[in-house]
């Protein structure tokens, strides 16, 4: 579907709504109620695929080179509190823009992880049978429908990422966004690298030092590797 249809359509089926087109992806404002809009783009625009929702969230993915999806989606000229990037190689699903990171499963929520879940498919049908719904293969997505699943019960962020231990088998290393902040989590085994920068002023976590090596005073900043099982949040 053309920029200029999905337009029109959209005119026609949200009240009071605009659009910003970076690349293939449009932001799509309106005060219509978020249950509504997926709905309408389940049934009535099934050519528009819906990667992120919520008042405070903006998820671009693309597969390429990270430096031309960065200037795809004019990265640098957004701000906020708080952002993700994550780059991968395809292990688990298709080199397809459904199965790149990060992986949204509810308002505000996404979530990039490095490693792979050998209990994927058995959770994927539990949670379809709780009502979640997901778009691709991808053992990632699994793991955002599970946090979405687990904070729609009334927990924390914190607490569902301690509960993922028990319930998500394999190794990986979790960064998980929602409005308030974002937390990080290797599991016990804690194959999957990771290193954290924390200064007054910011927090960056990486797999490796040399992706912040060019961060504002990281010289002085505390380094630090993230314990197996433990989540730090901030």
């Amino acid at each position: 579907m053309s920029l200029s249809d999905f337009k029109k359509k959209s005119s026609k089926l949200f009240k009071k709504s605009k659009l910003k087109d970076y690349s293939d992806h449009v932001v799509l404002e309106t005060k219509e109620l978020p249950k509504k809009v997926i709905s309408i783009l389940e049934n009535d625009i099934k050519e528009v695929s819906l990667v992120g929702y919520g008042k405070s969230i903006n998820i671009f993915k693309q597969t390429g080179n990270p430096k031309d999806v960065v200037k795809k989606f004019k990265l640098a000229s957004f701000s906020g509190t708080h952002g993700i990037g994550h780059t991968r190689m395809a292990t688990e699903s298709a080199i397809t823009t459904q199965g790149s990171h990060p992986y949204s499963t509810a308002e505000d929520e996404c979530l990039v992880h490095n490693g792979s879940l050998s209990n994927h498919n058995n959770v994927r049908r539990s949670l379809i049978k709780d009502g979640q719904k997901f778009n691709s293969e991808n053992d990632t997505e699994v793991a955002a429908g599970y946090i979405s699943n687990e904070i729609s019960k009334g927990k924390n962020l914190e607490n569902t990422l301690k509960r993922s231990l028990k319930d998500l088998d394999g190794f990986y290393t979790f960064i998980a966004g929602t409005k308030n902040g974002f937390a990080l989590l290797r599991d016990e085994i804690a194959c999957k690298p990771a290193v954290g920068a924390e200064t007054k002023d910011y927090v960056a976590v990486a797999s490796e030092f040399q992706a912040m090596a060019h961060l504002p005073n990281v010289n002085t900043a505390k380094i630090f590797e993230p314990k197996p099982g433990i989540v730090y949040h901030w």
